[in-house]
């Protein structure tokens, strides 16, 4: 861990005895020196790849030239390029209308769409060690080159967010997530961790991470990654560590829990997106929290009925222990709020199954009270491949947060998503705050555009392109 990548460089010439690559739109043939090749049988759909063996070249689909397409067709050349017989490189032969926005979207595709991740004692297949892209115009190399700088920059993050989430959960425990993270962290200049153990957690009253990992024998933990570059605004990422989530006492059903090892993704793209803002050395502060803590069943698994004392104090009723991320979430964003002067607060978590329902598989939820930031977050998104959607913070339900017997109600009654985001806002103070549900987009069954089956990586890059925009 991490996975290496697709290497993609930008050329102004081809390499001798390597494949072409000639692009393809629904409409004619773009890419020079394609008038040899036989292009009639070809739709030119995205990513739809044809290999001419006779002219030592291939034929790859970009559509109708959209982002999207161009992500696909980075990631089925990479997947074409992986074939038994395939060669493990190309050159790619770029037309006079790419543009940066292109190669960002085509070398995203092309270095995440070749990811496999897979524990076996066979030998590992060989992959695609690396692409060119070649542009016909002098004078683009340098700018095409920093697109395609910051689109591997990008994908290593992903990448990283679905090693940490694909992990088996008997690795995966909440101290290997934090000191994978401090480890990490070590080798990144500016970026410093922090991991606190349950002894520590007790003494500081973080009541809901104690709480949900107090049914295992694998204590929680709570790990802090610290950027800082320079006085600009201080931004607060918290993801959510749950390395396994068996819905504690309040049970889930056998089907589908064995995909409980990818519940911590939240917690993996905040930990990713800190490395990858280091890394970019972005002029802004950041903060990454991640409680880490296992929820299961035994002895000392807390109950439905408990009241439970957040950091800070404030008390929660437990209705449901399946829903164990807005508890330790609640404890990180007390402390950030107390502790850190954050000009920013952003939580990330596979939340709730209401946002698999409302908006599917591919889409994640944007909670917040801010029109200005659900913009910001949704355009981040979008410039970077990640679809987001506002979702509504509906006044009518604010009283069900409130509880008889405690300050608040941890599953309110009405729409799952929606009071969950409720009850997390009581958190977060006076700081302006984003609640990010991907509970839908966090895992794949199966393969679209530059995502494979499992861990997806999702939020990652939507977290790094928010710190970027925020340090302008």
């Amino acid at each position: 861990m991490p996975t290496k990548l697709v290497e993609v460089e930008v050329a102004e010439a081809p390499r001798r005895g390597v494949p072409a690559v000639v692009l393809t739109s629904t409409g004619p043939a773009l890419g020079p020196g394609g008038e040899g090749i036989a292009t009639a049988d070809l739709t030119g759909k995205a990513g739809e790849t044809v290999r001419h063996r006779s002219a030592d070249a291939w034929t790859l689909g970009v559509g109708t030239g959209t982002s999207s397409d161009y992500r696909t067709a980075g990631a089925a050349l990479v997947r074409a390029l992986s074939g038994d017989d395939a060669p493990k490189t190309a050159d790619v032969l770029l037309t006079v209308d790419f543009d940066a926005e292109k190669v960002r979207a085509f070398v995203l595709g092309a270095a995440l769409g070749g990811y496999r991740f897979k524990v076996t004692g066979e030998e590992a297949p060989p992959r695609v060690g690396s692409l060119r892209l070649v542009t016909p115009d002098e004078g683009f190399e340098e700018v095409l080159t920093s697109a395609a700088l910051k689109a591997h920059a990008l994908a290593t993050a992903t990448s990283l967010a679905r090693d940490l989430a694909n992990t088996p959960s008997n690795v995966k425990d909440p101290r290997w997530l934090a000191t994978t993270a401090a480890r990490l962290a070590e080798k990144v200049p500016g970026l410093s961790a922090v991991v606190r153990d349950e002894k520590w957690l007790a003494q500081q009253g973080f009541g809901g991470v104690l709480a949900v990992g107090g049914g295992s024998a694998r204590p929680p933990r709570l790990v802090e990654l610290t950027y800082d570059g320079g006085a600009g605004p201080h931004l607060v990422f918290i993801g959510k560590g749950i390395t396994f989530d068996t819905g504690g006492i309040s049970v889930k059903p056998a089907d589908g829990m064995h995909l409980m090892r990818t519940d911590m993704a939240g917690g993996g793209a905040v930990v990713s997106a800190l490395m990858a803002v280091a890394r970019r050395g972005l002029p802004i502060r950041v903060t990454g929290l991640v409680p880490c803590a296992e929820n299961h069943i035994s002895g000392s698994a807390y109950r439905p009925g408990d009241v439970v004392r957040h950091y800070g104090g404030a008390t929660t009723e437990v209705q449901n222990t399946d829903a164990e991320g807005r508890m330790v979430l609640a404890d990180a964003m007390a402390y950030a709020v107390r502790n850190l002067k954050p000009d920013l607060v952003v939580d990330v978590a596979t939340l709730t199954g209401a946002m698999k329902v409302s908006l599917g598989l591919r889409t994640g939820a944007v909670f917040t009270a801010s029109p200005d930031l659900a913009r910001s977050v949704v355009g981040a998104g979008a410039r970077v491949g990640e679809k987001w959607w506002r979702m509504p913070l509906l006044e009518e339900h604010v009283e069900a947060v409130d509880s008889e017997i405690a300050d608040y109600r941890q599953c309110p009654p009405g729409p799952g998503g929606i009071t969950a985001a409720l009850f997390l806002q009581k958190f977060a103070g006076d700081v302006p705050w984003a609640h990010l549900d991907i509970a839908g987009p966090a895992r794949s069954e199966k393969v679209y555009e530059e995502v494979v089956a499992g861990a997806t990586g999702f939020g990652a890059r939507t977290l790094v392109e928010l710190a970027e925009d925020f340090s302008r």
